[in-house]
Formats: C-alpha cells, sequence, structure tokens
C-alpha cells in the first residue's frame, strides 16, 4: 500500500468517477469496462475503506456480466426482459448506494455480497 496516502486525504473521486461510470453503462455499456479497469488499477494502493469500493465495484461487474449474458439468453423465453429489468435496478441501488458510502468516507458494508 502506498504510505503517501493516508486514511484521511483518500482520493475519493476516482471511486466516485467509476460508480458514474457504471450508471452510464446503462446507455452505452463500454463505460464499466472502463470502470472495472480503473477499479483494478486503483485497488492496492487505496486505503482499506475505500478498498472495499474497488472490490465491491469488481464484484458488481462481474456478477451484473454474468447474470446480464444468463438474462440475455433467457429472452428467447421473454423471462429474460425481467431479468435484465431487475439487473438494471440491482445496479443502480448498488451504485447510488456506493456513492453514498463514498461521500460518507464510510467502507461499503457487505462489499463481498450479492445483495444490495
Amino acid at each position: 500500500m502506498n504510505q503517501s496516502v493516508t486514511e484521511g486525504s483518500a482520493n475519493t473521486s476516482i471511486a466516485n468517477i467509476i460508480y458514474v461510470l457504471y450508471l452510464l453503462a446503462l446507455f452505452n455499456g463500454i463505460t464499466a469496462v472502463i470502470g472495472v479497469i480503473m477499479a483494478y488499477v486503483y485497488r492496492d494502493d487505496a486505503p482499506e475503506w475505500l478498498r472495499t469500493h474497488y472490490e465491491f465495484q469488481i464484484r458488481t461487474f462481474w456478477m451484473a456480466l454474468l447474470i446480464g449474458v444468463i438474462g440475455g439468453i433467457l429472452t428467447m423465453v421473454l423471462i429474460g426482459v425481467v431479468v435484465l429489468l431487475a439487473l438494471a435496478v440491482w445496479w443502480i441501488v448498488r451504485c447510488v448506494k456506493g456513492i453514498r458510502y463514498v461521500g460518507e468516507r464510510a467502507p461499503y458494508p457487505n462489499h463481498l455480497s450479492w445483495g444490495i
């Protein structure tokens, strides 16, 4: 971990940018890929509380990709539309809550869970 970054002076803008990129991905998709790459790059040098956000963002990306593929396949039997809509709501709630916790300079609780 980079010793020049202290708990109090941690730059939260990168984590917030990733959350915004994730929200923009609902319209274009590619910004989520940029966001997950950024999360991988910044995770190791972040203080512990901020690292929970980067790990959360990485897990959110991979879980959404998996559920999105399953939902895409299931659109052939129409249930996929419901899965994809639920995925969009799940994605938005996770991002909004993440932005809130970053603003409070608090770790994301249960950042390794699949839930909201």
